[in-house]
């Protein structure tokens, strides 16, 4: 039975007026937040990393190529032209961009360690199966964008046959890491390696974390001793447990989304001391939080706009990984 009267010419023409006007609006809210934004410097703790800057760029395509290149401290950009296979980890240097070309370009079997390092900018790579180690290891070094990476590995063998995707450790500081993609994996990225390291990490351990997409990683999304952490405008999906604030932490949680997700944050797991947290904006899509203990870092000390969360899913699944630059 009809319960309205048919539509004249005139309102059918109004209506389709409306619905062209809503699905333009519809998809101007669909499309990711440009990372353009970050292209050129990083927002976050990182903000003023340059790396290599405009210093002319090498292309390298084999490991030892790839080793020399990287060494020292001069200003240097290092293009990776195709998958190099490599066990362990190569160091890199102090002023130094590595950036991959195209989208499957970067590393496979081990990962990249960045120790007394300054000013390092690690873009576009793809790095899988570091067997024993971190696909990106910081350690006592400062200024760091890790930045449009696919980083991954398998769950097929036990947590510790590959160690983390990102880890950040020894009173490193001032790093962001941004529209990176970590995918199937156990341990995604801890900051601060131990409970009894405090006298070293105390006062750093500075880290922005924004526009990742966690697929399939079961905890450390990010795991944060000692240190202060921005965690805004992230997707995480499968985890068992994400956020973890411990050692006294300072965490800000902001305009995230969860999906199959255990405990999106927590203060209160496995340390002898709890951590902190703030949450805001944040779609939990069901998840649990244990907060023991809420925070004072509420506003950090930069400039960044963080996207609500009904766009996050949107913007990180389109614009994180390797290829996207």
């Amino acid at each position: 039975m009809r319960t309205r009267p048919p539509h004249t010419h005139a309102q059918r023409s109004t209506l389709a007026a409306a619905a062209a006007a809503a699905l333009t609006t519809v998809a101007v809210l669909a499309l990711p937040q440009s990372a353009s934004a970050a292209e050129s410097s990083p927002v976050g703790f990182g903000a003023g990393t340059t790396g290599g800057g405009s210093a002319s760029a090498v292309t390298v395509s084999t490991l030892s190529a790839f080793k020399s290149a990287v060494t020292g401290s001069a200003s240097k950009v290092v293009r990776v032209s195709g998958l190099i296979s490599l066990s362990g980890q190569v160091d890199i240097g102090s002023n130094t961009t590595v950036l991959g070309v195209g989208s499957s370009s970067g590393f496979t079997g081990g990962g990249l360690r960045l120790k007394n390092a300054t000013n390092v900018v690690v873009r576009n790579l793809a790095i899988s199966k570091a067997v024993g180690t971190d696909a990106i290891t910081v350690q006592k070094s400062t200024k760091v964008w890790i930045d449009h990476n696919s980083l991954s590995s398998d769950r097929d063998h036990g947590k510790d046959h590959y160690d983390g995707l990102v880890d950040i450790t020894h009173a490193s500081d001032y790093v962001t890491v941004s529209w990176n993609t970590f995918k199937n994996h156990y341990k995604g990225s801890l900051v601060g390696h131990s409970d009894n390291n405090a006298s070293e990490d105390t006062g750093h351990l500075r880290v922005t974390y924004h526009h990742n997409w966690f697929d399939n990683v079961n905890s450390r999304i990010p795991s944060l001793r000692f240190g202060t952490g921005h965690f805004y405008d992230n997707y995480v999906v499968g985890a068992e447990t994400a956020v973890h604030s411990r050692m006294g932490a300072q965490m800000l949680v902001e305009n995230n989304v969860f999906r199959s997700t255990g405990v999106a944050v927590t203060t209160s797991r496995d340390s002898d001391e709890d951590g902190y947290a703030n949450l805001k904006g944040n779609d939990l899509g069901g998840a649990a939080t244990e907060i023991s203990r809420v925070g004072t870092f509420t506003s950090p000390p930069y400039a960044y706009t963080a996207e609500p969360a009904s766009s996050v899913v949107a913007s990180v699944t389109a614009g994180a990984g390797a290829g996207k630059l």
